[in-house]
């Protein structure tokens, strides 16, 4: 059942209608829908294609249905989310298999692609290089920045640990001294492990956006441990060179000073951030053309998960394909 764009459960309209719900949704499924006639029944739970549905600036992104199964799923921008965005929604993650499902679609249409967002995974990359010659290929700078962020975490994450055993073998030797233990407290009342775990949030935020609490928890986190100081510093530049810098050769440049500050950090967590960059910069700096970026296909996502939800899970995977491209298609 579907209303509009928004997808329902026919249990959810019981209370309202005073109906059984799940002999309506037998009804539905047997009679009043199209779905024994569905001309893409037969191979549903591998693909779909909607050629149809094909726009000048695409996305493409995986996401997972019931039980781990991944699918690799095309949309158009320009649907905005509404009837129209969902291209093809293929099975699997293998860029050979996508690929040739992908070509079907006659190569003139494919060929009116000019630009398409996807991830720094290789099978993404690949899929959009060989099915669509002429567009532009931009990774996602969320991605980028999350790279960042993870490396951030993972520093304030082994200093936690260290805090943790600190903690540990205080506690266990005053108690071999027959000492009552009193953790030392920060002036905001943080203990030391406190101090590190309640510092989690106030990272992923710039500076600006910090309340006056979180305010006072930085200044005692980076007065303790500098090298997390440091490392925050560098996932803000990162930060503001994706929103502040509007020309690509100026972002090329700043980009490549940025590099190099990763590199004389000495950070190991930071290793990945950079191999990245200096693998996949070309399609990186593509979003300084027209800032463009995977938002929507996360939101189609979004919206898959919530519809799957209202469902209470997927039994019926083939069923609830012929729902998605009903509403989404």
């Amino acid at each position: 059942m579907y209303l509009d764009n928004y997808p329902i459960s026919s249990n959810s309209l019981e209370k309202f209608y005073h109906i059984n719900g799940d002999q309506l949704g037998r009804q539905y499924k047997e009679h009043l829908s199209d779905y024994n006639s569905w001309a893409q029944r037969s191979h549903a739970e591998d693909w779909m294609i909607f050629p149809k549905n094909i726009g000048s600036c695409l996305s493409i992104d995986e996401t997972s249905l019931s039980n781990g199964e991944l699918y690799t799923i095309l949309t158009n921008k320009a649907a905005r989310g509404k009837k129209g965005v969902l291209v093809a929604m293929i099975k699997g993650t293998r860029a050979e298999d996508v690929i040739e499902v992908l070509k079907i679609i006659p190569l003139r249409q494919r060929r009116k692609v000019t630009e398409i967002t996807l991830d720094m995974a290789g099978s993404m990359g690949q899929i959009a290089k060989q099915c669509f010659p002429k567009a532009t290929r931009v990774i996602d700078r969320f991605h980028v920045q999350k790279l960042a962020l993870d490396a951030l975490q993972e520093i304030r994450i082994k200093h936690r640990w260290d805090a943790i055993d600190e903690e540990t073998n205080d506690r266990e030797n005053a108690v071999w001294d027959k000492e009552i233990y009193t953790p030392f407290r920060f002036v905001n009342g943080d203990t030391k492990k406190q101090l590190l775990a309640r510092s989690r949030y106030l990272l992923f935020k710039s500076p600006e956006k910090w309340s006056q609490s979180q305010k006072q928890r930085a200044k005692i986190l980076f007065a303790q441990y500098p090298d997390l100081k440091k490392a925050f510093g560098l996932t803000h530049d990162l930060r503001l060179i994706f929103s502040k810098t509007k020309d690509k050769a100026v972002a090329y440049t700043k980009l490549a000073h940025w590099y190099n500050k990763v590199t004389d950090s000495g950070f190991r967590s930071f290793n990945s951030i950079s191999a990245t960059i200096h693998t996949h910069y070309r399609e990186i700096l593509n979003f300084f053309e027209n800032r463009s970026t995977n938002a929507s296909a996360e939101s189609f996502n979004a919206k898959l998960k919530a519809f799957r939800a209202t469902l209470r899970g997927v039994s019926d995977i083939k069923y609830f394909l012929f729902r998605v491209a009903k509403i989404f298609a």
